[in-house]
C-alpha cells in the first residue's frame, strides 16, 4: 500500500471495563465538550455517545461532517475465533481528539447493497473520499458478488455515503460503464484523487492489461460517474493509494504497482486528461511511502527494498539516495509540525525517522515501545486533535479475539510522538454485548 501525509480498526475482555469508557482511559482529561455526558456503565454494556451531527467540511475521513477527523477501523476482532467480521468500524472525532464511545458499526446486512437479496460475506473500505462533494467522506467497498466465471464479472465496488450522521443509507454498486471497462478482469483496486484538476474527486480502478479505469467524478447517489471514457494505459496492474499531488501541479497522482505484490513501481502523473503520464519508475519493492522528506520542493517516495529503504527526491526527477535500514512496510507523516514527513515503520518494533532539510536519515531515528505486549502494527497516522501535527495510531493484535488500539499524539520534540499513549481501547467494543 502507499501512504502518503496517510489508512484502520476497534471491542473486549477482562478489561472492557476500561476499554470501553472513554474517561478510565487516559484520553488525557474528561469527555469532550462536544460530546453528551454519559455514566459509567457495567463492563457488558458499552457507553455509546450519540454522533455529533455536521454539517460538512473539507477535513479528510470526515464521515459526519463536522469539521473532526474521524478513525477508520477495517479488521475487528471476533467474538470467537474464525467467526464472520463484524464489519467496518468507525471511531468520530471530536475537538479533542477520538472518542471511542462515540462509533459506528457497518455491517453488511444493513449497509451493504445485496445482491439477488443476499448480503454479500466480503465488506471492506478500500478507500474514503467526498466522491459527490457534499462535504461529507464517503467510503468505496469491496464485495464479493456472486459470479460464474464466464465473460465479464461484475463489479464487486459499492459507495456508501457519509451524511450528517455518518454513513446512514445503503450502499450502492459502482457503475463502471462498459466502455471504460477492458477485458474480464475485476474491477478492483479503486484510487481516490483529483486527477483532472477540477476540484471533484475522480476514481482509478484496475481494468486489464496494461489499462486502468477512469472515472471522472462528481459522482451521483446511484454510484454512476460524471465521466467515463475508454480504458487509459498504463505502466502497470496495479493502483496504489492513497493519490498525492508529488510534483505540486494542481493534479493529483499516483503510484501504480506493475502487478499486485512486490516488484517495481511507476509515479503516474494527472494532468486534464487524468492519470496519463508515467512520471518516475521506482525500485522493486514491498511497499511506498509518499512525503516531503527534505532535498527537494516536490514530494519524495520511500521504497522498502530488500537490500534497505531506497529514497527519490523531488519527484518526478527522482534523485536517488538509501537508508541503511530494512522494513517491510512504510508510511510518512509530519509528527512535529514542522513542515517535513517523518518515515514511520513497524516491524518487531515501531521507528520514526524525522525528516530533515539533508533527507532522511537513521542518526536521529526514535525507537517507540507500544503500551500494550506483542506485534505493533501502523494503522494510520493522522491529526485526530486539529494541532496541526499528525498522531500515530497503533494496533496490537493477540489472536483473533484481543487487540490493543493505542494513540501516540504528534509532539515538537526529539520524540516526535508522545511515548504514553493518550487513548487505548479494543475494538471488541464494535461487538454486540448483552
Amino acid at each position: 500500500m502507499v501512504r502518503s501525509l496517510r489508512r484502520s480498526t476497534l471491542p473486549g475482555t477482562a478489561a472492557l471495563g476500561c476499554l470501553l469508557i472513554l474517561t478510565a482511559c487516559g484520553h488525557g482529561g474528561p469527555a469532550p465538550a462536544d460530546a453528551s455526558p454519559t455514566p459509567v456503565r457495567a463492563a457488558g454494556a458499552a457507553a455509546l455517545l450519540p454522533v455529533p451531527r455536521g454539517e460538512g467540511s473539507e477535513v479528510p475521513d470526515d464521515f459526519n461532517g463536522d469539521g473532526h477527523r474521524d478513525l477508520l477501523l477495517d479488521d475487528l476482532v471476533k467474538a470467537q475465533s474464525h467467526a464472520d467480521d463484524a464489519g467496518i468500524g468507525i471511531v468520530y472525532g471530536s475537538s479533542r481528539g477520538l472518542v471511542p464511545g462515540t462509533r459506528q458499526l457497518l455491517t453488511p446486512k444493513r449497509y451493504a447493497a445485496p445482491t439477488d437479496g443476499q448480503s454479500p460475506a466480503v465488506f471492506e473500505t478500500e478507500a474514503t473520499c467526498d466522491l459527490d462533494g457534499d462535504g461529507f467522506t464517503d467510503l468505496v467497498v469491496t464485495t464479493d458478488p456472486p459470479y460464474d466465471g464466464q465473460g465479464r464479472p461484475p463489479v464487486p465496488l459499492q459507495l456508501l455515503f457519509g451524511s450528517p450522521s455518518g454513513p446512514a443509507d445503503r450502499a450502492v454498486p459502482l457503475a463502471v460503464p462498459d466502455r471504460a471497462r477492458l477485458g474480464n478482469d475485476w474491477p478492483e483496486r479503486p484510487v481516490c484523487g483529483d486527477f483532472d484538476g477540477d476540484g471533484a474527486q475522480d476514481l482509478v480502478v484496475h481494468a486489464s492489461a496494461g489499462h486502468l479505469s477512469y472515472l471522472r467524478g462528481p459522482f451521483t447517489r446511484k454510484g454512476a460517474p460524471r465521466e467515463a471514457a475508454a480504458p487509459l494505459a498504463s505502466p502497470g496492474e496495479a493502483p496504489t493509494g492513497p493519490a498525492a499531488d508529488v510534483n505540486r501541479d494542481g493534479y493529483d497522482d499516483l503510484v501504480v504497482r506493475a502487478a499486485a505484490g512486490p516488484g517495481k513501481a511507476y509515479v503516474v502523473l494527472g494532468g486534464p486528461d487524468g492519470p496519463t503520464r508515467t512520471g518516475a519508475t521506482l525500485p522493486a519493492g514491498t511497499d511506498v511511502a509518499l512525503g516531503a522528506f527534505g532535498r527537494g520542493k516536490a514530494l519524495d517516495a520511500a521504497v522498502a527494498t530488500a537490500s534497505g529503504t531506497a529514497l527519490r527526491h523531488d519527484l518526478p526527477t527522482a534523485a536517488p539516495s538509501t537508508l541503511d535500514f530494512t522494513a517491510p512496510t512504510l508510511h510518512a507523516a509530519d509528527l512535529d509540525g514542522d513542515g517535513l514527513s517523518e518515515l514511520i515503520t513497524a516491524d518487531s518494533g515501531v521507528r520514526l525517522l524525522p525528516g530533515d532539510a539533508t533527507g532522511p536519515t537513521t542518526k536521529d531515528s526514535v525507537a517507540l515501545n507500544p503500551a500494550a505486549t506483542g506485534t505493533p502494527h501502523i494503522l494510520t497516522a493522522a491529526d485526530f486533535d486539529g494541532d496541526g501535527r499528525a498522531d500515530l495510531v497503533l494496533r496490537t493484535v493477540r489472536g483473533e479475539t484481543t487487540d490493543t488500539v493505542e494513540i501516540h499524539p504528534g509532539a515538537a520534540t526529539a520524540a516526535l510522538v508522545t511515548p504514553k499513549p493518550s487513548l487505548t481501547f479494543s475494538t471488541s467494543q464494535f461487538l454486540p454485548h448483552p
